[in-house]
């Protein structure tokens, strides 16, 4: 999933000026944040090698991340917020020198948010694998050249892993809450699965409890567009001018994407069959506003992302089972200690509300018995970062002392 973008809020502001003039210079070869790029309001911690589930290490690993608020002196007040498949650690916050986007959830988090640094230290990490200033395939080797499609095969434990080094260097010794939607929901519940003493409560939003055959179904043809673009090169793009690398299938792979985080029901109220431009699509050369709507956003993405990053990430969503080795999902739900909301989506395609309701069965500190709190919206997945109002009520209610 991704993070609702200006753009998203009125159907007709996706194409503007300022986007017309960025979207018209040549793409880089990677969209990635590099070494000499703008570090902006990134800080960065090295954690040493990590240790895979798989076998072997990402050596010196570094994780970047934001944060805002103070760690008061009982170090209890500390909230880890765990981003989606293509977010990063700038939760809120402008564009800018470094952030190619404005922060990703400002509703949630902010003056008067349910987040609010006057009462939470909150930490953002741009996960391990990611492009975004973290270790990932873009960053380089210890051959010094870029890991590209050498990069180690990283599962959600791995990634969890690599958080929990970080906690640890930073001095978090237990989380106040650990929040995170969609992928971060995935790592959210590995946490509070491996890690119950640390975690004291949780946010599990449009995640699931495994990947299912259908979602990994859904992933594998995006890497296949991924790999397919003869630009791709194998993955060792990165010296590429620009207008190099493999945008075509990147973004493609996020045309496809986008239609699993919104639901036919929005598409179709808000597109309907109107077309772009003068030009009919009958015939007369024109696109429907739909079809506009997702080239603008593939090629936007190409600008902010790095196709090795995307294929490592997708592997990890595949590689979700937080039952694997535990007895099955029942089992280790059942070692959840944490006072917990699990929240889904009426119309989300891509994590159905069934999932949900299986995270919440088993797990006995959660909020509303064996049910899922479940939010009523339009706008399919991609809900639990446009409905403020309605996921902010239930953050609320999962924060009162």
């Amino acid at each position: 999933m991704d993070w609702q973008t200006p753009e998203d809020a009125v159907p007709s502001a996706f194409v503007t000026e300022s986007n017309r003039r960025a979207l018209a210079a040549l793409p880089p070869a990677t969209g990635a944040w590099r070494l000499g790029d703008p570090a902006g309001d990134r800080l960065f911690a090295g954690i040493g090698d990590v240790p895979l589930e798989r076998g072997g290490v990402v050596p010196d690993a570094v994780i970047a991340y934001e944060t805002w608020g103070e760690l008061n002196a009982a170090g209890d007040n500390a909230v880890l917020v765990l981003h989606a498949l293509t977010g990063d650690s700038h939760v809120i916050g402008p564009a800018g020198p470094g952030h190619p986007t404005a922060g990703w959830w400002s509703g949630m988090v902010g003056a008067g948010a349910p987040l609010d640094p006057a009462e939470w230290f909150i930490v953002a990490p741009n996960m391990l694998g990611g492009c975004q200033g973290s270790t990932g395939p873009a960053s380089i080797a210890p051959d010094g050249e870029e890991w590209g499609a050498r990069f180690p095969y990283l599962t959600i434990r791995d990634q969890v892993e690599a958080q929990r080094l970080f906690a640890e260097r930073i001095g978090i010794e237990r989380w106040a809450l650990v929040i995170g939607g969609s992928m971060g929901g995935m790592q959210a519940l590995e946490w509070a699965v491996t890690h119950p003493e640390r975690v004291e409560r949780l946010a599990v939003l449009a995640a699931p409890p495994i990947s299912s055959a259908d979602q990994i179904a859904l992933n594998s043809v995006q890497s296949e567009a991924i790999r397919m673009d003869p630009a791709f090169d194998g993955g060792a793009y990165y010296d590429a001018p620009d207008g190099g690398g493999p945008h075509r299938g990147l973004a493609l792979a996020r045309r496809m994407a986008l239609l699993n985080y919104r639901s036919p029901t929005e598409l179709n109220d808000r597109f309907e069959r109107s077309w772009q431009s003068g030009l009919s699509p009958l015939g007369g050369g024109g696109v429907f506003a739909v079809e506009s709507y997702l080239g603008f956003h593939g090629n936007k993405f190409t600008r902010r992302f790095d196709a090795n990053s995307y294929l490592v990430l997708v592997d990890a969503m595949n590689s979700h089972d937080v039952g694997r080795d535990r007895g099955g999902v029942a089992a280790a739900l059942a070692r959840v200690t944490a006072r917990t909301l699990v929240l889904g989506v009426d119309s989300d395609r891509l994590f159905p509300v069934p999932g949900q309701q299986i995270i919440a069965r088993h797990i006995a500190g959660n909020i509303d018995g064996d049910a899922p709190v479940v939010v009523s919206s339009p706008y399919g997945h991609d809900a639990f970062l446009i409905e403020d109002a309605l996921v902010g009520a239930e953050l609320r209610r999962l924060l009162a002392r």
